[in-house]
């Protein structure tokens, strides 16, 4: 019987899963666990305290902890998810759902129909901008299937095999651009589903725009110079 491991990857986000912690479908998963990168304002004692394991990241950095998430896991299926209210966790069964039905990844897309980014309401929706134009150079180059309108969305589930076979290295916020983009190398199937991304709850992001948008540059080209070889 397949089985569905939920990852929560946190840092400081003591606010935003106070507010959404009632509302994660833990019920639709068979194993759940937070992989934390150092919190310090009582997120590691508030899941403790509600008896969901934490996993603890002895090196920081968002890639580390996918791969992390994908050794403590015992599910067949991942699904990444970050409480910061961003991503709406009413998302994840329809997720699970696209995986059962043959897919090896599905990915929140925020950029199809019926979806949406929380910068749609900007008049210089930047990081939208910027999503857009690394996401078409993946799939000009790589992808051979459906167009994927949202390549570097954290929030998806992706099948542990297949997680596997894409080996990704990437250390930081490159890394769902990574797996989007060896996926595509692989031709893996790949699903998506329409999202409504919320306001964020509580902090600043961590992910700085020019910095990251810098990390994936030179990871795109890191990938074009390697080619289909992973």
């Amino acid at each position: 019987m397949t089985k569905s491991s939920l990852v929560i990857l946190t840092l400081n986000e003591i606010e935003g899963i106070s507010a959404l912690f009632d509302k994660i479908p833990f019920n639709e998963v068979d194993e759940s666990f937070v992989v934390d990168g150092g919190s310090t304002d009582g997120t590691v004692e508030f899941f403790r305290e509600r008896g969901v394991r934490v996993v603890s990241q002895k090196s920081r950095g968002r890639g580390e902890a996918f791969r992390i998430a994908e050794r403590e896991s015992s599910g067949d299926y991942l699904i990444f998810f970050s409480p910061d209210g961003n991503e709406d966790p009413g998302d994840i069964p329809g997720l699970l759902k696209l995986l059962d039905e043959g897919y090896d990844m599905a990915i929140a897309s925020r950029f199809l129909p019926l979806a949406k980014n929380e910068e749609d309401d900007l008049r210089f929706p930047w990081r939208a901008w910027a999503n857009r134009a690394f996401t078409f150079v993946a799939n000009t180059i790589w992808n051979k299937n459906k167009y994927i309108t949202d390549t570097i969305n954290g929030y998806r589930a992706i099948k542990k095999e297949a997680f596997r076979r894409l080996k990704v290295d990437a250390p930081g916020f490159a890394i769902e651009y990574q797996i989007s983009i060896r996926a595509m190398k692989l031709g893996l199937k790949i699903a998506e589903t329409p999202t409504i991304e919320g306001q964020r709850i509580g902090g600043e992001s961590t992910a700085e725009s020019i910095p990251t948008g810098l990390l994936f540059l030179r990871f795109l080209f890191r990938e074009i110079k390697i080619g289909r070889n992973l």
